[in-house]
Formats: C-alpha cells, structure tokens, sequence
C-alpha cells in the first residue's frame, strides 16, 4: 500500500491533472523546509506538525498525517515516525510525478 492515495487526491480534484501535479509539487517543495522545522529543538515543532497534518491529509497521505497528530499532541519522542511517513510520502510523490511527466 503507497502512503498516499492517489486516488483520493484524483477524486478529490476531478482528475484535473495539471492541479494534482501542481499541488503535489508544493507539497514536495515545502518537505524539506517541514523536515528541518521538525527538531525537538524548534519551539514550534508542534505547529509545524499541525501544518503537515492537515496538508497530508488533503493529499491522501493519512499515515503521514496520523503520526502529526500524535505528534502535535505528543512529546519530542514522537517525530521520528512523523520524519518516516514524510520521507515515505514524499518518496511516493516523487514516483508518481516521474511517471505523469
């Protein structure tokens, strides 16, 4: 199973193509500014989560945006899985734009 549904995001966007690549490139694009704003050492991490989470899930991608809520409600300790579902939900975007463009 991917960690995004695509599908989901397809329905969602009536298959209007150009809105998925183009929302799925901004979410990749922000990965990296989210990745680092996920440090225990950032005073709002928790914030930060709360932005992934929503965003995820408007992705299709509920795995990555259940870890950030358990985070966003959490302690420190709970961004590693929250690190590994962005990594793999980004993974999953790169594939799928590879083989739309």
């Amino acid at each position: 199973m991917s960690p995004v549904n695509f599908a989901y995001l397809e329905g969602f966007l009536n298959g209007d193509q150009a809105v998925i690549v183009e929302v799925l490139k901004l979410f990749r694009q922000q990965g990296g500014d989210w990745r680092r704003a996920l440090a225990a050492d950032n005073p709002d991490w928790r914030k930060v989560a709360h932005a992934i989470k929503g965003a995820a899930r408007g992705v299709g991608a509920a795995a990555l945006g259940d870890a950030c809520e358990t985070a966003e409600f959490g302690r420190p300790e709970d961004l590693p899985p929250v690190h590994v579902q962005l990594d793999a939900a980004l993974s999953a975007i790169a594939d799928y734009l590879n083989k739309v463009n």
